[in-house]
């Protein structure tokens, strides 16, 4: 089968769950496991999309009903405390682009393309200068010096089932101190299709070989359906580490789950791992000692599939999936208090989708949205940072599975945002990621990782 009709037939799977009412990251099924051939990209024509003004706006388990949540404003909540461990590594500033750059000037360059369904890419800021490339089917692999290593840093494959497409491993996260402490963090489905967040450890005395017996369960989250299932994980500048969990799936979110905070479900999670086992719970969280899960940080959102941090400014970003017509990127700048409503199921981008926003609740609307013309399932980035191509600095990358889309986003000095289509590709996006230095990849499901650089003339 050629890799032209085997996208068509994932494509056709797609239609079938837009039908059922259910397009999520259910976009990921469908597709080959392997490739062996790059895959084509193509510069987008240089044409801005309309700026976007990021505006304001004046929720258990799985068989709950819907109840109204309480209002959650910067008021209401507590300033977040001083750094509390550094930031690995530091990142000189750039100028900040305030133009796109003529994108035909670079391209995404193959590093690796025989991976088996991956679905998203880390490194442990360690200084060695390896990348961790996450397959859904249960292992992480490493990619040194653009040689995938022949043996799996970790192979979980025995306790993951996939039995839909959103199943599977989806996250992976090193402790900011990896190299004193050896520890990372995974988010994965298990045999029951429920989410499991865990622990683990590195083999003493080997560097590329992970403990895996020394799985430690830090939460259990059962899962009612099999989609939306989320999966990011990352540590933010504070030290602590962020997890993205969707609202449990099915279409229109049926048990009101993204608005409840009597569930982990539709929400960013925010816990404290420096102990030598478990966690804790900061003491800013914004529902910490109130009706609300003291875990929860931010909520409403439908399918967070990847977030992440500017490692320079340390604003946060999310790409969100959206039901029918729209897919957004979600944004909170650094310092922002916890507590914040994305609006779903309310809104679908910055659009009304199911009831009205209750009086008295505030929700935050996208800075970028693009409807379903352009794409069906938006996979979240991240901010260039890297000094190889100055002209990217400051510039959020992020695209579509579906139609192998990705735009560029800027923050403008007078708080608006521009939006444009950079590149046309003919991958199946599933997640970006840098190396040490700031450098961006992106990960296609079909099985490459691709890095952008400058073109050659």
């Amino acid at each position: 089968m050629t890799r032209n009709s085997r996208r068509h037939v994932g494509l056709f799977i797609l239609a079938a769950c837009l039908a059922w009412g259910v397009i999520t990251a259910c976009s990921l099924a469908g597709q080959s496991p392997a490739i062996s051939t790059p895959a084509p990209i193509t510069a987008a024509p240089t044409n801005a999309a309309p700026i976007l003004q990021p505006t304001l706006l004046p929720e258990a388990s799985p068989t709950t009903q819907r109840s109204e949540a309480p209002s959650a404003t910067p008021e209401d909540t507590p300033t977040p405390p001083p750094t509390r461990t550094a930031t690995p590594g530091e990142t000189p500033a750039l100028p900040e682009a305030t133009d796109f750059p003529d994108s035909q000037n670079y391209t995404w360059r193959p590093v690796v393309t025989d991976l088996i369904r991956p679905v998203g890419l880390v490194n442990a800021e360690d200084g060695s200068g390896r990348l961790f490339v996450i397959e859904q089917r249960g292992r992480i692999m490493i990619i040194r010096e653009n040689t995938l290593a022949p043996e799996p840093f970790l192979d979980i494959r025995d306790r993951i089932e996939i039995r839909g497409s959103e199943q599977g491993l989806l996250g992976l996260a090193f402790h900011p101190l990896y190299e004193q402490n050896g520890f990372f963090f995974v988010n994965y489905t298990d045999l029951n299709g429920d989410t499991v967040i865990a622990r683990y450890r590195v083999t003493e005395g080997n560097p590329d070989q992970a403990d895996a017996s020394s799985e430690e369960r830090l939460l259990f989250i059962p899962q009612p359906y099999p989609n939306h299932n989320g999966g990011g994980m990352a540590f933010g500048p504070d030290g602590y580490l962020y997890l993205g969990l969707g609202d449990g799936g099915a279409a229109n979110d049926p048990h009101g789950n993204a608005q409840s905070l009597q569930t982990y479900l539709g929400k960013i999670l925010r816990l404290d791992v420096d102990e030598a086992t478990g966690y804790t719970i900061p003491a800013d969280n914004p529902f910490l000692g109130s009706d609300g899960l003291p875990e929860i940080w931010a909520y409403a959102l439908r399918n967070p599939w990847r977030f992440s941090f500017d490692r320079l400014s340390s604003d946060l970003f999310i790409g969100d999936v959206g039901q029918n017509r729209w897919e957004e990127i979600n944004y909170l700048p650094a310092g922002s208090p916890g507590g914040a409503n994305f609006g779903w199921d309310y809104r679908e981008g910055a659009h009304p989708f199911e009831g009205s926003v209750p009086a008295g609740l505030t929700v935050i609307e996208p800075v970028a949205e693009y409807d379903h013309s352009q794409g069906c399932s938006v996979t979240g980035g991240v901010v260039y940072r890297g000094r190889a191509m100055p002209d990217w600095g400051g510039v959020y990358f992020f695209g579509d599975y579906c139609s192998g889309r990705v735009w560029g986003l800027i923050h403008t000095p007078e708080d608006t945002w521009i939006q444009q289509v950079l590149y046309e590709t003919d991958m199946s996006i599933t997640s970006f990621g840098e190396d040490e230095n700031g450098e961006i990849y992106l990960v296609d499901h079909s099985g490459g990782v691709y890095q952008l650089v400058p073109s050659e003339r």
